[in-house]
């Protein structure tokens, strides 16, 4: 019986993810960065992505289509016709569903569409969102404080045609920790090139679309600290009774 045992570590897995951190709008290379692996190396997981679109979706929707029902339609209760002796059939107030103006049968009411998904597997969706484009290099570490000195859309173009950031190689979508008002201005006159966003109008689904996000680095590192309830494990404590 061979009793020789391998004393060879398995090899460790990845700690760290560097990252690139440009100045805008001239898009040259500034420094790197480093962010844990936990936040931009996490496995590709389309059912976490789909759930959290979902969700997302359906908070959205307004849930306000209302119809009448024969009750609340305005009009007499009396019976049209005799029930028997006129050949025709059995009908009774004016407002029964079969005649026109009448309340509608199983129509939309007032609802909440809102579904529930956990705060960890939501967090999850963010990380891995990013970690997707990261992967893909899709996704662009900008300085903080992006933005144009003019709000002139002309301008924009030349940039983002310049840096390969438009409508040619796939429309962007800058996301910025504030609102930049010359930034914003110029893409609402180009939306060609793609759109600009503040971090409080981000969701999943919109760090899935469009050819790529630029990102500030103070917005990532807001959603990192936001998102990270996954993360944080309590220790269990004994209770004595």
């Amino acid at each position: 019986m061979n009793t020789n045992l391998s004393t060879k570590a398995p090899p460790s897995a990845i700690s760290d993810v560097l990252t690139t951190v440009y100045s805008f709008p001239s898009m040259e290379p500034l420094r790197f960065t480093n962010y844990p692996a936990s936040h931009l190396n996490l496995p590709l997981r389309r059912d976490i992505l789909h759930r959290a679109v979902i969700f997302e979706g359906d908070a959205t929707r307004q849930g306000t289509a209302s119809t009448k029902w024969r009750d609340d339609v305005r009009g007499s209760g009396r019976k049209i016709r005799p029930q028997k002796g006129t050949g025709m059939a059995r009908l009774g107030d004016k407002k029964s569903p079969m005649l026109r103006g009448g309340g509608a049968a199983f129509g939309p009411h007032p609802r909440d569409f809102s579904t529930r998904l956990p705060q960890k597997v939501y967090d999850l969706a963010w990380r891995t969102a990013l970690s997707y484009r990261y992967k893909r290099g899709e996704l662009i570490v900008i300085e903080n404080g992006a933005d144009l000195e003019m709000a002139e859309p002309r301008w924009l173009q030349q940039i983002m045609e310049r840096n390969h950031l438009g409508k040619a190689d796939g429309r962007s979508t800058i996301v910025t920790k504030k609102f930049r008002p010359n930034l914003f201005t110029a893409f609402a006159g180009a939306p060609e090139h793609g759109r600009a966003k503040a971090l409080e109008d981000v969701d999943v689904k919109n760090l899935l679309e469009s050819g790529r996000i630029i990102m500030e680095k103070g917005a990532l590192d807001a959603i990192f600290k936001a998102r990270c309830s996954d993360l944080k494990h309590s220790v269990a404590k004994a209770v004595y009774k």
